[in-house]
Parts: C-alpha cells; structure tokens; sequence
C-alpha cells in the first residue's frame, strides 16, 4: 500500500494548527476565564436512553439547534452560475451549515424595481431548496429604509400611495409564503436610515408588523442593524428598541450584524455589547458575520489574497467570534455573509477560495462546529436499564442493538429520554 506522504503531513499540520488556535492550557487562547464552562452550561443538555442492561447504544449527532449559518447567493437561482458552480455551491452549503438568509433576493428593490413588475422566482427557487433540506431560512428583508437602497418609483408616491403599497408588500409576501420562512427582518436599519418613517410618521414601523401578521399572524418579525457589536452604535439601538416596545412593535428577536470589525475584533466590546442587549430577554442572532470585515484594509483597498501569516489570523479571529457568541445564553445563532470567494461582498474573508479550495479558516471553522462542538458517543445501557450523557443540543441518531430512533434535545427542555 503506498502513502501519500505529502498528503498526510499536511494533515497532521493542519491539525496541529488547529489545536493551537482553539486550546492553551484547558482554556482558549484571547478569551475569558471560563468560557468553555459556559459553553458546558448553555449549549449541552442530558440524552438518556433506556433499554435492556448491556445493550450496546450509539449516539450519532446529525445537526445543532444552535443556528450555524450563511447567506444563500441569488446565483443559485439564476443563469450567471454554471450548473456545476450550483452543484458545488450546494454541497459545500450543506456540509458547512443548518441555517440560511436570503442575500438579496428577497429585498423589495431587487422582487420589484418596476412597479408590479414583481419577480418571485429566485425567492421560490431559495425557499424551496432549504425546505428540501430542513434548513431553515430568514427572509431579509421585508422593507429597507435607507434612501439609497430604495427604488425611484417608490419615492415618487404620494403619501397615502406610499403607506397603501407598503401594507401590500407586507400582506402579499406574508400571505404567500405563510409558514415557510422562520422569520423576517421587517425594517432593515432603522437607526442609520427610515425613509418610510420620515415619510409617514413613527407609527409606521408598528402597522408594517400589523401588516405583515394580517398575511401570516404567526410571522416572526426581527429587528436587524450594524455597528452594534463594535459598540459605536450600540447606544442609539438599545433607545431605538425601548421606543419600540413601547410603542408596542410585536418583534421576536434582535438582530446584530457582525461585520464592522476590521482584521481583529475587540473581544471585550463585543462582550458588553451582548450583555448590554441581553437586558431585553429577547433571543439574538448574529445575522451578517464576515472575518474579516468592513473596516479592514482588505475591504478599502479591494485586497483580494492573504497571505498566509493573515489566513492563520483570520481563522483564528474567526474561532475567537464563534466561541464567544456560542458561550453567551442569549445567542441563538450566527450566519455567515457569504462562504465563497465566488460570491461574497468581501472576497477574502470567505471560506473557501473561487477555486473551492479550502482556507485554514474552513478547517478552524469545521474543527470547532463538527468536532469540539459535536456529540458522537458509544457505551453500553447499565444494570438500571439506562445510559446518559451529556451532549449539544440538537438532532440526533440513537441505535440500540442495530434499531435507530430520531429525537430532538431542545435547549428549551434541557434533557430528552428516549426507550427502546
């Protein structure tokens, strides 16, 4: 048998590599005290299984409930990607993540850049594809009020027109896909832009949510903003999303976009600012990541490679951002602004490089979500009839003498018993 011997050494460096970044010491290198503990207490709960003492018992991991996802390119649905492109774009997607957003394809201006000229097909195509294969997808967004990103024939209403067609996107879009999208950023950035608001009064954002619950009365409305995490916005969101629950907006989560960082990110910041949120009791996501971000010289200067001191970096800021937002009770997931080179706003800070080879950020990132942070363990039922351990919430295979059962250990319940 003949080994590849350039192959498995690079293997075992890329293992060691990877160890060096997520542990030093039983703790993780640039993070607090304990983080591993918290991520012990907030994100396992107990599986027991019950069968005849000394049965053999499997239990097989297949998903998080923690969102670990990424925004889905309109390149999927369209002519600009070839077949193949789309064929590895999927398979990497499903290898990678269990939760998705829309990029684009939902935004008003791109559904409807004419008036009732209205374009469902590529949100259709997304939708469907994610149903096909249990992920579940936001849908951002439903209105977006900064002027830039508005089309000219809106503007060019008149008011009473204006506040009509809005309550028709709103009632149309919920009705329509009703039940299939696990929730909507319903006005995105609110507190760096509201052109609806300025046009139509501070009432508008609730009879947007009104709107909406008349087409879908169960739809999940979010809020979704950026410059938060740094903390240079997170001021003026805390006073924005108090005004709203006075007012009596029915949201259902916060969101926080994750890439106004530059290089590094300042993990101190990005601490306080969940704790400074978590005071809402309202669940969080991290609903726009990119490593590294918007204020990077890689994003003002269109700097397209990294060399391989800066690959190194970028996988371990990326593990450093991933640990702290899973440790933190609130968190309820975090996706991705792109995960290829091919299609993402800030080329170098992807996954996978145009060619689908994979950065060392990939490896860091897979290391961390499929095998520190997953649960694939094998034992023997007791003399009590039982077995229990500790494991990630989430979806699972349990088999016990070659008969397999699917449950489901919820964070909500923290502990599932199944018996064969």
């Amino acid at each position: 048998m003949k080994i590849n011997i350039t192959s498995a050494l690079k293997e075992i460096l890329i293992a060691v590599f990877i160890l060096a970044l997520s542990v030093s010491g039983g703790e993780c290198k640039a993070q607090f005290p304990g983080i591993n503990d918290s991520i012990a207490k907030y994100r396992q709960g107990i599986i027991v299984v019950k069968a005849k003492p000394g049965s053999s018992v499997k239990i097989e991991q297949l998903r998080h409930e923690f969102w670990f996802g990424c925004a889905i390119s309109n390149g999927l649905a369209g002519n600009s990607w070839s077949e193949e492109t789309k064929r590895i774009y999927k398979e990497k997607f499903l290898e990678n993540f269990n939760a998705a957003v829309t990029e684009n394809a939902l935004k008003w201006a791109n559904m409807e850049p004419r008036r009732g000229d209205v374009n469902y097909t590529v949100v259709d195509m997304i939708l469907g594809w994610c149903e096909a294969n249990g992920i579940p997808l936001r849908g951002h967004n439903l209105f977006w009020g900064i002027p830039q990103f508005i089309q000219p024939w809106v503007k060019e209403l008149k008011d009473d027109e204006l506040k009509q067609v809005i309550k028709n996107r709103a009632e149309t879009i919920a009705a329509k896909y009703k039940g299939r999208f696990a929730e909507y950023d319903l006005n995105n950035e609110m507190i760096h832009g509201n052109y609806y608001e300025e046009r139509l009064g501070p009432e508008i954002t609730k009879l947007m949510a009104q709107w909406v619950h008349n087409g879908d009365p169960d739809a999940k409305l979010w809020l979704n903003d950026y410059d938060i995490l740094t903390g240079v916005k997170l001021v003026d969101y805390m006073s924005h999303i108090r005004l709203l629950l006075r007012q009596g907006v029915p949201f259902s989560g916060i969101g926080v976009q994750g890439h106004l960082h530059a290089e590094t990110f300042d993990r101190n910041q990005l601490q306080r600012a969940l704790d400074s949120l978590a005071i809402f009791g309202l669940p969080i996501r991290i609903t726009e990541f990119n490593m590294p971000g918007q204020r990077s010289k890689y994003y003002r200067e269109k700097i397209n490679t990294l060399t391989p001191e800066e690959e190194e970096l970028k996988a371990k800021e990326l593990v450093d951002y991933y640990r702290i937002c899973f440790a933190y009770p609130a968190v309820e997931g975090i996706l991705m602004w792109g995960f290829w080179e091919g299609a993402n706003w800030i080329p170098v800070s992807s996954l996978y490089r145009r060619d689908w080879t994979p950065t060392p950020a990939a490896e860091a990132y897979r290391n961390l979500i499929f095998r520190e942070w997953w649960t694939n363990i094998t034992g023997k039922i007791g003399r009590d009839g039982s077995f229990s351990t500790k494991a990630f919430y989430g979806k699972y295979r349990v088999t016990v003498n070659g008969s397999s059962r699917e449950i489901e250990l919820r964070k909500s319940e923290g502990m599932t018993t199944v018996v064969f």
